[in-house]
């Protein structure tokens, strides 16, 4: 078994260090990720400028882009085989609801769905991150099921509370929840006098209801979301195609 690891956090993350501890006794693991945190970076590609390649001394190759990027190269070309599963993670803090629009965690694992390997990201939702050998026991209870009985072309986002592996439920299959609009940019002054902007923290969860990926996590379960690329509002387009004939 081939795993390709990535994140969004930086090659240096303690999420991702366990997690390939983790992983690395049961498969051939391989790491390509971003050189610095690139949260946020959703699915962008870096286009405007050639990319490069570096090995960490822990054996790591992180690339100075985005963590769609490190997948993307390491499938296209980087590597002599391709991995048979891609996994990104563990994530310092949830990535649920709308989390996952911006998310680098979920973009990492997107670009390897997209390019035909099955993909999970991880994340640990937590803001302190105290147990992430729960985040790491959930990956290889995945692999577990993955060996067992391939996964196929899909790609999960999987969020684990923050609790020891032995306060974990289980695992629930959720949709995602939504969140209230994020909070209001907070301003301030640069040391050169400049109003300068930084972006307002994610709102509460609204839509946190039973059967969400919110409420599976707080109520003790890893959640466990089946994500899809097509953004194709299908219900929307008879409607639309009348308003356009109208």
């Amino acid at each position: 078994m081939r795993i390709l690891l990535s994140n969004d956090d930086g090659y240096f993350a303690p999420g991702l260090e366990r997690l390939a501890a983790a992983l690395a006794t049961r498969a051939e693991i391989t790491v390509v990720a971003p050189e610095a945190d690139r949260s946020g970076a959703s699915n962008s590609l870096t286009l405007d400028r050639p990319l490069t390649v570096r090995r960490a001394p822990s054996g790591f190759l992180f690339v100075n882009g985005t963590p769609t990027d490190c997948v993307h190269l390491a499938v296209t070309g980087l590597l002599d085989r391709l991995p048979d599963l891609v996994i990104s993670g563990i994530n310092l803090g949830a990535n649920m609801g709308d989390d996952t629009i911006y998310s680098g965690t979920v973009a990492a694992a997107t670009e390897g769905f997209l390019l035909g390997i099955p993909s999970i990201a991880i994340s640990l939702a937590s803001k302190t991150a105290t147990h992430f050998e729960t985040a790491a026991a959930v990956a290889l209870e995945l692999l577990d099921r993955h060996e067992r009985q391939p996964l196929g072309a899909r790609l999960l986002n999987v969020n684990v509370p923050d609790l020891p592996r032995a306060l974990l439920k289980g695992f629930r299959i959720t949709r995602l929840g939504r969140r209230h609009k994020a909070e209001d940019v907070v301003a301030t002054k640069s040391p050169r006098g400049e109003t300068v902007y930084w972006v307002g923290a994610a709102g509460a969860a609204a839509d946190a209801g039973e059967g969400t990926d919110f409420h599976a996590v707080e109520q003790g379960f890893a959640s466990v979301t089946p994500l899809q690329i097509d953004l194709t509002s299908h219900d929307e387009m008879p409607q639309v195609d009348a308003w356009l004939a109208a």
